[in-house]
């Protein structure tokens, strides 16, 4: 082969390496988005699902704090609509932060009306919900920013 049409194998044209910070960032963002996912699904399936269809047993637990059918139609709703909006990247950080509230209260009701039976449920779905709401959070500017542009 002559020089003009020999193979290029200089270090200047060999694509560089990606920084092991650069894999990991992008490791971080599908693990974060794999619990977001999972979350939403929990949410919907698990959570919300049961009492929108009045599951026995939710109408159970709603009956016995007083809340009736319409607290568990409103808590499987707002359930669902969060475990929804953890999957638009608008929403997502909101989302996040709506949800922890929601746990927050769950943890109170779980301590005062079911003397703790469950109260640790919600507060470990807290954590990850927390995180995310922090992780995105750029989210919210972008939120922000498309609400401005309609008003």
């Amino acid at each position: 082969m002559s020089e003009t049409t020999a193979p290029i194998t200089s270090a200047a044209s060999a694509p560089a390496p990606a920084p092991a910070s650069a894999a990991r960032g992008r490791r971080a963002r599908i693990a974060l988005r794999t619990v977001q996912v999972l979350l939403a699904l929990f949410y919907g399936i698990a959570s919300a699902l049961p009492k929108l269809i009045a599951n026995p047993y939710a109408v159970d637990s709603f009956e016995r704090i007083g809340w009736g059918s319409t607290g568990m139609y409103i808590i499987g709703a707002l359930e669902l609509a969060g475990g929804v909006a953890l999957l638009i990247p608008v929403l997502q950080s909101v989302a996040a932060g709506a949800l922890s509230a929601l746990m927050v209260g769950a943890f109170v009701v779980q301590l005062t009306f079911f003397d703790g039976e469950n109260a640790a449920t919600p507060l470990i779905l807290i954590v990850p919900l927390v995180l995310i709401a922090w992780v995105r959070r750029d989210s919210n500017r972008d939120l922000l920013n498309l609400v401005r542009r309609r008003v």
